[in-house]
């Protein structure tokens, strides 16, 4: 139907990954495997928090809440991609498209203030030790959890609604595999004026602040650190902080490079390697870096399976 000499998009067609034809069941079984083990690391985390008690604290509580939406966020791009790398069908609904941006920004959000509180409980525990209790008291992390994610909720929406009042031209192909906002704004016909505006102000301010407040919270942490005199008591601090800051480096990097620096057309094959890094690679880690080294971790799990051992 054309009005106003403008075509309304009832769907867009994913174009995907630059793969070769010949890799592409390769690339999928890869893929494939990656999910499996994102939802599997993540779901035996959030099952370990719940059944140990001795896991309920306040580091726990956001760890829980990250690998749901570790969870969250992978499904939200990897069925699809699947299902596209088997199928000659790439095309998503103009409502499908729009709902898969509204939970990847959520869920991108959602991680970017888990990230933050964590970097702050890290610092409580590590220079205020004695007051860490506290300080961190339960209502203070339901209330930090809570509000991140109304903010998030919020800030997602703010954005699918801007995008939706948009028309968009004959040319309804994204240049990448997923329903990228970016992506989305270069397909409109419309005066996009007002969304790269949002995006440029609450976009920078919901990377830069997080980002910074996580950066000032470990120039504290590394300024206590070094006033330990234990050499075993800094390297367990470094140990444990160690974890946050390799997921940190890697899901700030590749958003920073994506979102704030991005390329003047469509998508490089570097920006969607690294939008694979933070939507695939990212989720899939965490519970290995959060787990494997983490003694509570494994202590946790060898109770639980001593408990359903004797209940056997």
């Amino acid at each position: 139907m054309i009005k106003n000499n403008q075509t309304i998009i009832s769907h867009f067609l994913l174009l995907g990954l630059p793969i070769p034809q010949e890799h592409h069941y390769l690339f999928y079984a890869l893929f494939l495997a990656m999910y499996l083990t994102t939802i599997l690391g993540n779901l035996l985390i959030i099952i370990l928090i719940i059944l140990d008690i001795h896991l309920h604290t306040p580091m726990y509580l956001f760890l829980s809440n990250l690998s749901f939406t570790d969870l969250c966020f992978s499904s939200v791009t990897m069925p699809k991609l699947l299902q596209n790398m088997q199928s000659q069908d790439t095309s998503i609904s103009y409502i499908g498209c729009l709902t898969q941006m509204y939970f990847l920004m959520a869920f991108a959000n959602m991680e970017n203030f888990l990230l933050v509180a964590m970097a702050y409980d890290r610092y409580v525990a590590i220079c205020f030790p004695l007051h860490y209790t506290s300080i961190m008291s339960p209502k203070l992390c339901v209330c930090l959890v809570v509000l991140s994610w109304v903010l998030t909720m919020l800030y997602s929406l703010l954005h699918t609604l801007l995008l939706a009042r948009l028309s968009f031209c004959e040319d309804n192909m994204i240049p990448h595999f997923f329903c990228d906002i970016s992506a989305l704004l270069k397909l409109a016909c419309s005066d996009i004026y007002i969304n790269e505006l949002m995006m440029i102000i609450l976009g920078g301010l919901d990377i830069i602040i997080p980002f910074f407040l996580i950066v000032v919270s470990y120039i504290q942490i590394v300024s206590s650190i070094l006033k330990l005199s234990s050499t075993r008591g800094i390297r367990k601090v470094f140990s444990t902080c160690g974890s946050h800051l390799s997921v940190v480096s890697l899901f700030y990097g590749t958003i920073i490079r994506i979102y704030i620096c991005p390329s003047a057309n469509n998508p490089t094959v570097g920006e969607i390697v690294m939008a694979l890094m933070y939507t695939v690679v990212t989720p899939m880690l965490n519970p290995f870096i959060y787990s494997l080294r983490n003694r509570d971790m494994k202590e946790a799990l060898i109770r639980v399976l001593c408990k359903k051992n004797i209940s056997l």
